[in-house]
């Protein structure tokens, strides 16, 4: 009789799903040659499709329904946007691989003829449902409008089309990932737009005493992404931001050294504070750790 199939849990949007099933075919593509099966849930974020997050309380929005089948044996793995992923896992789950990462930069779609934000004209309307995104618009171009955008991928995009934005930002990963980076007018380059820490990068989580699951899932271990995003997940943790925090962060790993850039700000975009340093790769939390000091250092310097 032949094994079980490992069940992914995945969301069930467009982009959700086509990353669970990228990761099935990375697993059954190994030399073990497992069978999956995935298993949709709708998690917070999505009931609360409407209503702005950073309004909301809590954190994990896109997160917790799907950890919580996993620690209690309804799915073997958990597929998410790492973006999404706390900072603090629960106890009992660990990140069992990080595959390859797409590009992690933020995108803009417009309506109109334009291609950058600066070609924008005064008061054009910005969809974005991030704060990040919102804080740094209003600290480059003040005079740009942020407004709130909602709703998966395709979904954004059409509200676009229909008039309703003039231009939306997004990430460019989830539109290469959906066949949609033909939408993009250009890409915001991360020296004005650094880019939600782990943008771009897939977590598959399992369950930590799951000895023979995360021996399997390691072979999709990419160890370059996976120190990238430890570098930025360490810096997010250490400044103690979450999704209501206006934070971005990108690390770059080549040739074992590690150039990583963090910026915070104030939701209104004032206040700004950035830094980077290089590091050894295997030193990546700690550099990211480092550079979250020398941000706080700089912004308590600053207030005292």
């Amino acid at each position: 009789m032949s094994a079980a199939p490992i069940r992914i849990g995945t969301r069930g949007s467009a982009l959700a799903l086509w990353q669970a099933r990228h990761v099935a075919a990375l697993l059954e593509a190994l030399p073990a040659r497992p069978r999956t099966e995935l298993v949709t849930f709708s998690t917070t974020g999505d009931v609360l499709a409407d209503q702005p997050l950073w309004q909301v309380q809590g954190r994990a929005f896109f997160t917790r329904e799907l950890d919580d089948a996993l620690l209690d044996g309804r799915i073997d793995l958990a597929v998410h946007s790492l973006k999404d992923l706390a900072t603090g896992l629960p106890p009992g789950m660990a990140l069992a691989a990080v595959p390859a990462r797409e590009d992690p930069r933020d995108a803009l779609l417009v309506r109109g003829t334009a291609r950058t934000l600066a070609e924008l004209p005064d008061g054009a309307r910005v969809g974005t449902s991030s704060v990040r995104r919102r804080a740094f618009l209003r600290h480059h171009h003040p005079r740009l409008e942020p407004v709130e955008l909602r709703g998966n991928v395709p979904k954004r995009v059409a509200k676009l089309d229909a008039g309703e934005y003039d231009a939306i930002l997004l990430a460019v990963a989830g539109l290469k990932r959906l066949g949609l980076a033909s939408r993009i007018a250009a890409p915001l380059e991360p020296e004005e737009f650094l880019p939600a820490v782990a943008q771009g990068a897939l977590g598959i989580c399992a369950r930590a005493a799951d000895a023979a699951l995360l021996g399997l899932v390691a072979a999709l271990d990419v160890p370059a992404a996976r120190a990238e995003v430890s570098a930025e997940r360490a810096f997010l943790a250490r400044l103690e931001a979450g999704c209501q925090v206006p934070a971005g962060a990108l690390a770059r790993c080549v040739g074992g050294r590690l150039h990583i850039a963090g910026v915070i700000c104030e939701p209104d975009g004032s206040d700004w504070f950035e830094a980077s340093l290089e590091a050894d790769a295997a030193a990546a939390t700690g550099a990211g750790i480092e550079l979250a000091e020398r941000l706080r250092r700089s912004r308590d310097g600053r207030r005292a």
